[in-house]
């Protein structure tokens, strides 16, 4: 089921430098606003504000009936919001880090994904779950995780991840809209980084991809964390005279690969990047129907700059494990040498 428009929030239009982490909390903050329906919850997201910041001052202002503090205990949050979301509610849930998703993952698989499906349509559970993912924070076990690919595998849900301020703003905002149960993943290492945010601007459709630096060599795609990576990896590609094309996917679940196949048609060549493990992924997933949509313009096969096949290292070695500039450059070298 699409998001619906949304209408203007009470916010000020207009454009300002914000960074992720500041775009998150004020699309809380207009849902909040816009909808009396619209309650958040977690660990530590009223009074603490939230370990990253992101619902920072918002149980002061509406109140600890809106905003509330929940114990650690990641399937009691997620089963109390789905009883909510039955009652009329539209429940946004913290996870604080990503590795501790998992003690929710049946109430995710079992009951959330699966509510609307079994009682015919009759039940809605418009929740969404905020996830922090992914590594670079120097984090200890449990705190650097990419499980996306575990729940776009999941009928039911929506899976979407947001790279920059304005997509944070918005998107957020859309899921909480969204009469569907979404899973809202965050770039960590991401939020404090700056953007422009104009208000006044139409958003683009939640579910959708988008290419975010035209180029004509090479089509890189990538979401969440890789898209800045894939980004600065293409500015220095063009100083050497190399014309990348980047693709940021935005949503895992379902997929919008029509922005990916059109590029892929017109350079030939597509190299794809996160920082979760390869195997059965989102990447592997993609390579399937791009090899299958785009075959007779593929000029090399689908490539990727991907983390291993591991548990996340510990974090003097994640340097070592994530994808960086050069990495990515290195298989675009590769796609470029068939």
């Amino acid at each position: 089921m699409a998001a619906p428009a949304l209408e203007r929030p009470t916010t000020p239009s207009g454009t300002q430098t914000v960074t992720i982490a500041k775009a998150l909390n004020m699309g809380l903050r207009a849902s909040l606003e816009r909808d009396p329906k619209v309650l958040v919850m977690g660990e530590d997201v009223g009074k603490l504000g939230g370990v990253f910041r992101i619902t920072d001052g918002l149980q002061k202002d509406f109140g600890e009936h809106r905003v509330l503090d929940t114990p650690l205990a990641e399937s009691g949050i997620i089963g109390t919001a789905i009883g909510l979301a039955i009652r009329g509610y539209r429940p946004v849930c913290e996870i604080q880090f990503d590795g501790f998703i998992f003690p929710g993952f049946d109430q995710i698989i079992s009951q959330l994904a699966k509510l609307h499906y079994r009682s015919q349509g009759k039940v809605k559970v418009p929740i969404v779950i905020r996830v922090p993912f992914g590594g670079g924070i120097g984090a200890v076990e449990h705190h650097s995780e990419s499980p996306e690919s575990l729940f776009a595998h999941i009928a039911g849900l929506k899976v979407v991840s947001c790279s920059n301020p304005v997509d944070a703003y918005w998107m957020l905002q859309q899921a909480i809209e969204c009469d569907d149960p979404v899973l809202f993943f965050e770039p960590k290492r991401r939020y404090y980084e700056k953007a422009e945010l104009d208000t006044s601007i139409d958003p683009l459709p939640l579910l959708s991809s988008r290419v975010v630096r035209a180029g004509s060599a090479v089509t890189v795609a990538a979401y969440g964390p890789m898209v800045r990576t894939c980004l600065d990896a293409a500015a220095a590609a063009a100083e050497d005279g190399l014309d990348l094309e980047v693709v940021d996917l935005r949503a895992l679940s379902p997929l919008d690969l029509g922005p990916v196949f059109e590029s892929v048609r017109r350079t030939g060549r597509l190299v794809l990047v996160s920082e979760a493990p390869p195997e059965s992924s989102v990447t592997s997933e993609i390579a399937s129907r791009v090899q299958q949509n785009c075959f007779y313009s593929l000029e090399a096969p689908v490539l990727r700059a991907t983390g291993f096949d591991t548990p996340y290292p510990p974090s003097k070695l994640e340097e070592g494990f994530l994808p960086d500039l050069d990495r990515v450059l290195d298989v675009v070298d590769r796609s470029l040498a068939y």
